[in-house]
């Protein structure tokens, strides 16, 4: 399952909104239209946006053919993609890094340059699938033997460039024959549980029980289930972590039942500029995606809405954050700012 690969000048990506019922690739050589999939979630998971808006700012650079013109369009290109979501950090960090290759490569020849920034894009896709891996392995170590994982949301290939951050934990676990069974919450309003985590684990041949998001406390309450395993799209530096509404919900519930929340995670999903989750920005989605489903209305015309993609779960309810640099545990602060790159000074 390819989810984004770069082919002869041009991007290539499943179209996620049409999962699971169609497999429909987009081929493009515009960065506007990678632009507008992030924005529509046809490309959507932390991870993967960045991946996508790497490549986006490639597409953009490639239509340079005026050396004298590429400042002007490394800063439109860094504009657009910046500016189709808001939350997930590893986006912006992606457009950081590919500015600094491009700004380094100034003084290339044009075919040079062209080339140079082409390779950082796809040295960042490569390392993030190296980083799925690793989170993989680190996570399983922590889950029981038979576990019966919970998972939020969609946290796979479709949401990174690898395998995955949570479900590279559960499939890893699986494959060590210590994971038993997967509880899916169906992930309103856009379903991202039941369309897509659902369609990657039956891929997986994991077995796997899909749910209602409000079914999760009952499931606990009945001692179903024995750890929580998410993705996220932010974290601070006090282990405050932005991901897919639902998922403080989640936390509390866990808690309350003594259930450990592990989160799997990129060191690129760290935010060292923010103290805690108060100052991560949240996404406001349109309320038709919580007043229809699949086109088809079913809240009464001109109800009021209230929709944000994202809520943020406080530090001291997240059991272990599992990053490609091993296992961070609470209190975070300091664990968090050991991995902090050297080029990011203290704030």
């Amino acid at each position: 399952m390819q989810v984004i690969e770069w082919r002869e000048g041009t991007l290539l990506f499943l179209d996620q909104t049409r999962l699971p019922l169609e497999e429909v690739v987009i081929e493009t050589d515009d960065e506007h239209v990678v632009a507008d999939a992030i924005k529509r979630l046809a490309l959507r998971g932390a991870p993967l946006i960045g991946i996508a808006a790497a490549y986006g700012f490639v597409l953009a650079l490639n239509k340079v053919s005026d050396p004298s013109k590429i400042p002007a369009a490394i800063e439109r290109a860094s504009v657009l993609l910046a500016s189709t979501r808001p939350t997930a950090v590893n986006l912006f960090r992606a457009l950081d890094r590919m500015k600094a290759a491009a700004e380094a490569s100034l003084a290339r020849p044009l075919h040079e340059f062209k080339i140079q920034i082409l390779n950082e894009a796809l040295a960042l896709h490569r390392e993030d699938e190296s980083m799925c891996m690793a989170i993989g392995e680190y996570g399983a170590q922590l889950l029981p033997n038979a576990a019966v994982v919970v998972t939020h949301c969609n946290a796979g290939r479709l949401a990174t460039g690898g395998k995955g951050t949570a479900l590279a934990v559960i499939a890893r676990a699986w494959e060590l024959h210590k994971l038993k069974h997967v509880y899916m919450d169906e992930t309103r309003p856009l379903m991202q549980g039941a369309r897509l985590t659902a369609w990657e684990l039956q891929r997986l041949g994991i077995p796997a029980t899909l749910m209602t998001d409000s079914t999760a406390a009952f499931l606990m309450q009945r001692g179903l289930v024995n750890a929580v395993v998410v993705g996220a799209d932010r974290i601070t530096r006090n282990g405050d972590t932005a991901n897919k509404v639902g998922t403080y919900g989640l936390a509390v519930l866990a808690k309350h039942h003594g259930i450990p929340l592990i989160v799997a995670a990129p060191t690129s999903t760290l935010d060292f500029e923010l103290v805690n989750g108060s100052e991560i920005p949240i996404e406001q989605r349109s309320g038709r995606e919580v007043t229809h489903i699949g086109g088809i209305r079913i809240a009464p015309e001109g109800v009021d809405v209230y929709s944000p993609a994202f809520d943020v779960t406080p530090g001291e309810l997240i059991s272990a954050i599992v990053t490609e640099k091993g296992v961070l545990r609470y209190p975070f602060r300091d664990a968090i700012e050991r991995l902090r790159p050297e080029r990011l000074p203290a704030v």
